[in-house]
């Protein structure tokens, strides 16, 4: 279960943070973007680290109140999901 537990986090972390870098480029270029819902979706469905790695890498996202919260709260959801599947609860 530890397995499954961290490919996941570091597979979607990775789409995670090369979202919020092409959301980012595409900013400055005025272009088509990636939608909030879907980049914070990548937070919640275990892309928190990086979302996290993303907004300081880029500066992306970083003034708006919902990610401020709510990919640190996602984060500290995924770090009790490990820590329960560690314990072999």
């Amino acid at each position: 279960m530890l397995y499954i537990y961290l490919a996941i986090t570091i597979l979607m972390s990775i789409v995670a943070f090369s979202a919020f870098g092409i959301d980012k480029q595409k900013a400055k270029k005025d272009a088509w973007r990636i939608p909030e819902a879907t980049l914070l979706c990548l937070s919640l469905c275990g892309g928190s680290v990086g979302a996290m790695l993303g907004m300081a890498v880029f500066h992306h996202k970083t003034k708006k109140l919902k990610f401020k919260i709510f990919v640190p709260i996602t984060f500290l959801l995924w770090l009790i999901i490990g820590i329960l599947i560690m314990r072999g609860t």
